[in-house]
């Protein structure tokens, strides 16, 4: 089943596109590596819980990563669905922030853009998404630096749902693959944080894409139903960005994780 999933997305990833169209550097190969990457750098115990391939893709539009469980033998499969739309979303916000570089006020008109989006349909384009000057090396790398830092670290933070318990101490309340965020409480949620950053850091991914990705639900006047797949709707940014931002400094000052 998983196998089907994944050519699905595959063909879903790479749909659509015109001839001689620029295209992200950002796909399913690169989701694919984030996954292993972080399970590589998960202690023992852990990687018991975790599958070795923890991220599935669901050809979904709307934007989410859930949580993945299949009771399979000799052990159960654990890692997270990412959807579609979250590729396309995670790939819109880090072009938009690149993009804002050169062209400040952009990323705030994107967001405008994207509070709109009910997830029922594909994202948005970005704003005059034709322009030569988005697309250069130069723009495209920053764009995949973001990239990585925001899907290594939201993965890492939902992954870790797993390994804490939180899934076992909530699975009875998930319905229909709903999102876990919405009932974990504040303390557990830090929990979620601190694991799931210091993982992505381990791994090689820095917060600079991921900060900007959490604060567009704040800059948003109503943030759309979606975002409490990536961050609490009680939560607000500035509280868990100075978190981030502690954690990262502990791992490169070399102090173990809170």
């Amino acid at each position: 089943m998983i196998r089907w999933v994944f050519l699905a997305s595959m063909f879903h990833l790479n749909a659509g596109a015109e001839p001689n169209q620029p295209v992200y550097k950002t796909g399913y190969s690169t989701i694919m590596a984030l996954g292993r990457a972080l399970y590589g750098r998960l202690d023992a115990a852990n990687q018991d819980i975790i599958s070795s391939q923890p991220i599935v893709i669901d050809p979904d539009t709307k934007p989410f990563v859930r949580l993945f469980f299949a009771p399979d033998e000799p052990k159960p499969q654990r890692g997270v669905t990412i959807s579609v739309g979250f590729v396309d979303l995670a790939n819109h916000i880090a072009h938009a922030k690149a993009i804002d570089k050169i062209e400040k006020g952009y990323f705030d008109r994107y967001l405008k853009i994207l509070a709109t989006e009910t997830g029922e349909t594909a994202l948005k384009d970005l704003p005059n998404d034709t322009n030569p000057a988005y697309w250069t090396d130069q723009m495209l790398d920053e764009q995949q630096s973001n990239f990585n830092s925001i899907v290594g670290a939201v993965v890492g933070m939902k992954l870790a749902n797993h390994y804490l318990g939180y899934y076992e101490k909530y699975k009875g309340q998930l319905k229909d693959n709903d999102n876990i965020y919405g009932l974990l409480d504040p303390k557990e949620w830090e929990k979620c944080v601190s694991s799931g950053i210091f993982n992505s850091l381990d791994a090689g991914y820095t917060v600079e894409g991921l900060l900007p990705f959490l604060e567009a639900f704040d800059k948003m006047p109503a943030r759309p139903v979606w975002s409490q797949y990536f961050i609490p709707s009680t939560v607000r940014y500035a509280k868990t960005k100075k978190q981030i931002e502690r954690i990262q400094s502990d791992f490169f000052a070399g102090r173990k994780r809170s």
